[in-house]
């Protein structure tokens, strides 16, 4: 929700083989550089725009930051990025008809709110007891089809505001709280020098390995790993692979890519840069599809799908910093730019996932806009044809 809540208020005003420094030397673009081993190609099948604020079973359908298909059903789910807000934290689930054609339609199934350990919904954040949520991805589990979800929490701007710590969530199919795992350490939100970033927590998950692994990504650098990306370097963000019961299996650093443009002067509010997805492939469980969502005031959105793997990457989960270290981050290569898709809108894109695969043998993928229920944003569904190539 980040990048498009500074869009919003602007207008109403205005990254031993290859080694790094990581921190304010890490380039990500030498990382990319070593992608003999990745070779994912995309191409445009369709999209499709959701009506702008849908009234559906008494919620407002918006903010989806995440996109799941569920293997036992066929149908896709949904998170809603609604910090209870509008109505109750809540996810939804959709029919979406898409093939090599196109997106045809997407009709929405139902909706339930998450629930909290006692059976209640989430609260606002506005209501200041430390128990709000900041909801922002959704996985179906390949084994029990019940839904993990992770939420960001919140590093209060200062000590007399609660402290929210992130998490990822175990669910039932209608959203009753079933546990939750357990996080790395430096995952925990302090206000101290050390952790995530405020709004730049767990943003990403995917199940890898037939379902054994889940792996999580950073949105941002932790604290103490260097600062964020800037129009001369990027930064590297942790990505982990844990087993389902929260045993770091490995952790290793993704290289983020640049600031791609200067950011209107005008403007008081800096660019906003981040992973937002990761998608594991199901046939090889180091390799990864990464989602980078960038905003830059006065540039708009840039939207860059990666493929990626761990696999030569330095294992990073017991340096407390990066800053300073000399690691091997994991490979990367561009998948697509949305900029060259020739699509209607791009938009805030947050969630991604696999689709039917296609009669030629393409997989589809299938990834969808929050539109921070804004007038000057959409909901947008979008569908990629992606192979390997030969």
């Amino acid at each position: 929700m980040k990048a498009s809540l500074l869009r919003r208020a602007c207008t109403a005003a205005l990254l031993l083989a290859t080694t790094l420094a990581p921190s304010a030397a890490a380039q990500p673009d030498a990382g990319a550089g070593r992608s003999d081993v990745l070779g994912a190609q995309a191409r445009l099948l369709g999209e499709k725009i959701v009506p702008h604020k849908l009234s559906f079973q008494g919620t407002t359908v918006g903010g989806l930051s995440g996109i799941d298909q569920d293997p036992c059903t066929g149908e896709y789910v949904m998170v809603s990025d609604d910090r209870s807000y509008m109505q109750p934290a809540r996810f939804y689930t959709a029919e979406i008809d898409v093939d090599g054609a196109g997106v045809h339609s997407v009709d929405f199934t139902g909706t339930h709110p998450f629930l909290q350990p006692d059976g209640s919904v989430y609260p606002p954040s506005s209501a200041g007891d430390g128990k709000a949520v900041d909801p922002e991805e959704l996985r179906v589990d390949p084994m029990s089809c019940r839904y993990w979800w992770a939420q960001e929490g919140e590093r209060p701007k200062s000590s007399n505001d609660p402290v929210i710590q992130p998490s990822i969530q175990l669910a039932s199919r209608t959203g009753a709280y079933r546990g939750r795992l357990r996080l790395p350490s430096h995952y925990e939100n302090t206000l101290a020098d050390r952790g995530m970033r405020r709004n730049k927590a767990v943003e990403a998950i995917t199940f890898g390995g037939n379902g054994g692994l889940l792996t999580s990504a950073v949105e941002g650098p932790l604290i103490q790993d260097g600062p964020e990306p800037d129009l001369e370097r990027g930064a590297l963000v942790r990505v982990t692979q844990q087993t389902r019961w929260g045993q770091v299996v490995g952790q290793y650093a993704y290289p983020l890519d640049k600031i791609f443009a200067k950011s209107d002067p005008s403007s008081p509010w800096p660019p906003d840069t981040g992973v937002t997805a990761v998608l594991a492939f199901p046939d090889d469980p180091s390799r990864y599809l990464v989602l980078e969502r960038t905003w830059v005031a006065g540039a708009g959105f840039k939207i860059r799908i990666y493929d990626t793997t761990t696999s030569g990457a330095t294992k990073v989960q017991n340096m407390d910093s990066l800053a300073g270290q000399r690691v091997v981050p994991m490979r990367k290569k561009l998948v697509a730019d949305f900029h060259d898709l020739n699509l209607s809108a791009i938009d805030n894109t947050e969630g991604m996932t696999w689709g039917p695969t296609l009669p030629n043998g393409e997989r589809t993928l299938l990834l969808v806009s929050d539109d921070n229920f804004a007038d000057d944003e959409v909901t947008q569904i979008v569908a990629l044809g992606i192979r390997d190539s030969e």
